[in-house]
């Protein structure tokens, strides 16, 4: 029975059905044959939508595009290109480090690539770099967004887990390894420049200007220190967070930048209505889903097949099997469906919750540039005016670096736990 359940969801994604609906109609079709009653269906839905902390989500998305077209976005690009302008390949390193400023705000990949490279891939094209290179590290560098938090697959993974792994600990458990896979991709920018000969800027920033960004740039760093600062030293929940980095927002694009006008906030709140809407609804109905592994005990089973290979050989099977789902399905849905099947076995191994969620979610956005699926490709490749296949196969060396990184973290759990336990969680 689990067995056609399965076959059929693969068949409804294969198709081309959204994954919203492939969860639901694979579900529909399993729970008859199980003997489970229908009409428990819409009380499933609106119960798995029906969570406080689920809230935060439309807040972030908000905040990104608030930020993107008021002005934000645009000041933390030049303060990054300020800072590391002068290196090798200065621009490719700028964008890795502005990702790692925005990531800290929206916590969204695909946000990150839409707002960002919209501005940094004609940029680095302008000035010498070729298109495909543009957007391959537009690409990767936006992945870096989910991980440094806030993180809104680390919020959902939380509440996939049942609450049980606290949020404010996994934020701060992807400080490190966010910066670390940061590091990593701007080492890289820095050797294949060096390789193809891009350019950096030549004349040198003075201390002065060097101030004048930071201060243009301030009042959008300051963004990510009061949503961390807030959730972490516990002064409000995630979903008080995200409502106050709204505020913050629109005060400092409205009042202060004056970039951002009242007729601009339909179209915002549209665009951030659609996209959480979308969210949602994979959320409601993967615990139809959801019912249906339990009920079927898939993570009993698959448990008495893993357990064997200890702790060592549970985590490379995890990291192989996630590796491969991500390069099939979003990583919102991914987490649902395969974070409450994963994470008793780990604590049953002894694995750090923590340690092992920032695991979970890190593999499921390494997918976001992952083929076929890899939707941060898609964002980036029209920006750059390139096909799909050609930002897939120069993605390729940023991909495997972020795969290092991950068995770094893996292997060594005080990477991520370093931060949560000087923080006291």
């Amino acid at each position: 029975m689990l067995i056609l359940f399965f076959i059929i969801f693969l068949l409804a994604i294969v198709i081309g059905l959204p994954v919203a609906w492939a969860l639901g109609v694979s579900g529909l079709i399993a729970m008859p044959l199980m003997d489970l009653p229908l009409s428990i269906v819409p009380r499933k839905i609106f119960m798995g939508m029906n969570i406080y902390v689920l809230m935060c989500i439309p807040f972030f998305i908000l905040t990104g595009e608030i930020m993107a077209r008021g002005g934000l976005t645009k000041r933390l690009l030049n303060f990054a290109v300020l800072l590391v302008g002068r290196i090798k390949g200065g621009l490719s390193l700028a964008n890795v480090l502005a990702s790692m400023l925005f990531g800290g705000i929206t916590g969204s990949a695909v946000a990150d690539a839409s707002a960002l490279g919209s501005i940094e891939i004609p940029m680095m094209v302008e000035n010498g770099y070729d298109a495909d290179f543009s957007a391959a590290i537009t690409s990767a560098s936006a992945c870096i967004g989910p991980i440094i938090p806030p993180s809104i697959p680390v919020v959902i993974y939380s509440m996939a887990v049942g609450g049980g792994v606290s949020i404010g600990a996994l934020f701060a458990a992807g400080i490190v390894p966010g910066i670390l896979v940061g590091v990593a991709l701007m080492l890289a920018c820095y050797i294949i420049s060096k390789i193809r000969d891009y350019p950096r800027r030549e004349q040198r920033v003075a201390i002065k200007d060097l101030l004048i960004g930071f201060k243009d740039a301030f009042l959008a760093l300051m963004t990510p220190i009061i949503i961390l600062g807030g959730v972490i030293g516990g002064v409000f929940s995630p979903t008080e967070a995200g409502a106050i980095a709204v505020v913050y927002s629109f005060i400092i694009s409205f009042f202060v930048y004056h970039e951002l006008k009242l007729s601009d906030l339909p179209s915002l709140f549209l665009r951030s209505g659609r996209t959480s809407a979308m969210v949602m609804i994979i959320i409601g109905t993967s615990s139809i889903f959801g019912m249906v592994i339990a009920y079927g005990q898939v993570g009993l089973k698959l448990g008495e097949f893993l357990k064997p290979m200890g702790y060592y050989g549970f985590i490379l099977s995890v990291n192989i099997i996630l590796l491969i789902v991500g390069g099939f399905m979003d990583n919102n849905p991914a987490i649902i469906i395969l974070a409450p099947i994963f994470a008793p076995i780990a604590a049953r191994l002894g694995i750090n919750p923590i340690h092992f969620g920032i695991i979970f979610v890190m593999n499921l956005i390494i997918g976001l540039i992952t083929p076929p699926l890899g939707e941060v490709l898609f964002v980036a490749a029209p920006l750059a005016g390139i096909s799909f296949e050609k930002v897939t196969k120069a993605v390729l060396p940023f991909m495997i670096i972020e795969i290092g990184v991950l068995l770094l973290v893996s292997y060594i759990p005080s990477i991520s736990l370093w931060a949560p336990k000087i923080l006291g969680f």
